[in-house]
């Protein structure tokens, strides 16, 4: 279809993402926002990316660039990544020199790395997207060159103070935000209690050994009265499957969950790990969870993004190696005998999470780069 006079006058707004969901879901509820407001689009990102995006992301034109990481590798692949972070910066600063965007939005993760660095080069104003509650080393540094930090988490960690940094909120999806209009699901004391265990993006060993032992604690009447649904990676689910054998709740498992919004609609309680994404669903979604951190994460965010929701009473933090099958059943008992406390950890949530985090984002690029253009 030929493009209008009018549509090609409209400003352009470069994104630049990663792969992994904590960059990616963001910057699609981004891009939903800003074509809504009739913005045009581009992402950049490396070959894994390309064209291999699906939902608003896919719709846009998609360009890739050399990229690498320099992160935990030996000293010949730093070498490799380095001459590859070269070839990036100069096929990014190509494109941008070519396209003339009013700003680039960077969400992290080492192959938005070249794009932002072009940013910088070429003068075009950068917006830098923290996900977390603690900046990642790529963020670190680029965001002492943006023009706006846009933040998930109040005060993140390592923000230099000198660039103009405003609070937004997680981006989530759309239909994960409809869900946070919905009641949450009465338990009652003979329902059946819904648990959610979500591993993130790498799976979550600890729960496929833990969860089910800590039901098996339970006497059979609580055991009947408990629905498991369990995502985990697909090289582990027979090994999960066969955990919950001689248990009496029911199970369903699977790598992945395409009915998110149905599934955190119908949950009384998730239990997951404390990625940036899945923090924030939960919050918007409004669903109480016993939130265990990855203790490998970088600068130990997950915890500082777990305790996000702890302080506001909405989300239980517990250590990995406090994460036990006895603290847990117990925790699971009281739930089932009185739960109160569950739908009043719901009401926080919902308080805590930011519903609308698209909108103000896409709010924030508008007030401080397009207006003063």
């Amino acid at each position: 279809m030929k493009r209008t006079k009018k549509a090609s006058k409209q400003p352009l707004i470069v994104l630049t993402a990663g792969g992994t969901g904590g960059h990616v879901y963001p910057a699609e509820a981004l891009a939903e926002e800003l074509l809504k407001r009739g913005y045009r689009l581009a992402l950049v990102t490396d070959k894994r990316g390309k064209d291999n995006y699906k939902g608003k992301l896919g719709e846009i034109p998609n360009h890739a660039v050399y990229a690498g990481s320099l992160v935990g590798k030996s000293a010949w692949f730093k070498v490799k990544s380095l001459f590859k972070l070269g070839i990036g910066v100069l096929q990014a600063l190509y494109i941008l020199l070519r396209k003339k965007p009013v700003c680039v939005v960077g969400f992290g993760g080492y192959a938005s790395f070249p794009c932002c660095v072009a940013a910088i080069l070429t003068g075009t104003d950068l917006v830098i997207h923290e996900q977390n509650s603690v900046m990642s080393r790529t963020n670190r540094f680029l965001s002492k060159y943006a023009d706006l930090i846009a933040q998930s988490f109040k005060n993140a960690k390592y923000t230099p103070p000198s660039v103009k940094s405003v609070l937004v909120g997680m981006p989530v999806r759309a239909s994960i935000a409809e869900v946070a209009g919905l009641p949450y699901p009465k338990l009652g004391a003979k329902g059946k209690m819904q648990i959610l265990v979500l591993g993130g993006s790498q799976g979550a060993k600890v729960f496929s050994e833990v969860v089910p032992a800590a039901i098996k604690l339970l006497d059979k009447s609580q055991q009947k009265r408990i629905k498991v649904i369990q995502q985990s990676r697909q090289a582990d689910l027979e090994t999960v499957n066969g955990a919950y054998k001689d248990a009496a709740c029911e199970v369903v498992t699977s790598h992945f969950f395409e009915n998110m919004p149905e599934l955190y609609a119908g949950s009384h309680l998730v239990i997951s790990r404390s990625g940036a994404s899945s923090v924030s669903e939960i919050a918007v979604a409004g669903v109480p969870s016993l939130l265990v951190p990855l203790p490998t994460a970088a600068d130990d965010h997950q915890t500082g993004n777990a305790a996000w929701l702890s302080d506001a009473r909405a989300a239980k933090l517990i250590i990995q190696k406090e994460f036990t099958a006895e603290k847990l059943s117990v925790l699971l008992s009281e739930y089932l005998q009185d739960s109160s406390a569950l739908e009043k950890m719901s009401q926080n949530a919902k308080k805590t999470g930011i519903a609308n985090a698209a909108e103000r984002f896409a709010d924030a690029i508008e007030r401080n780069i397009v207006k003063k253009k």
